[in-house]
């Protein structure tokens, strides 16, 4: 059992930089794979990037060079820096884990790149 709860998002200019962050209740040594996903309006949610418990990083090439997973293990606390944002990254952003064939979600949170 894993609660997740995100925290960040918000309104940024095309150009501009938020950092999204996702706490988890429990340690996050103990979680095979953390990831965010997006669900843009009217569609389903897809992978945006995931980081494993060895470290190992992924990325949807939309994202690559622009947004930078990491989990901070003595914080249970994952993260997404998101630099160079684009009016396409707009999105509701959400957090899950999947610890032991369980996969757990965030609320979600809104990030909206508009000038």
């Amino acid at each position: 059992q894993v609660q997740l709860v995100e925290s960040g998002g918000g309104l940024v200019q095309p150009g501009g930089s938020l950092r999204l962050s996702c706490a988890a209740s429990r340690r996050i040594l103990s979680i095979n794979v953390m990831g965010w996903y997006r669900q843009y309006s009217g569609k389903e949610r897809e992978l945006v990037a995931s980081i494993t418990d060895s470290g190992r990083t992924d990325y949807v090439d939309s994202v690559k060079g622009r947004f930078t997973i990491s989990r901070a293990n003595a914080e249970n606390t994952m993260y997404l820096q998101m630099n160079g944002l684009k009016s396409e990254d707009t999105a509701v952003y959400y957090c899950q884990a999947r610890k032991n064939g369980r996969v757990y979600w965030g609320q979600g949170t809104q990030v909206t790149v508009s000038s």
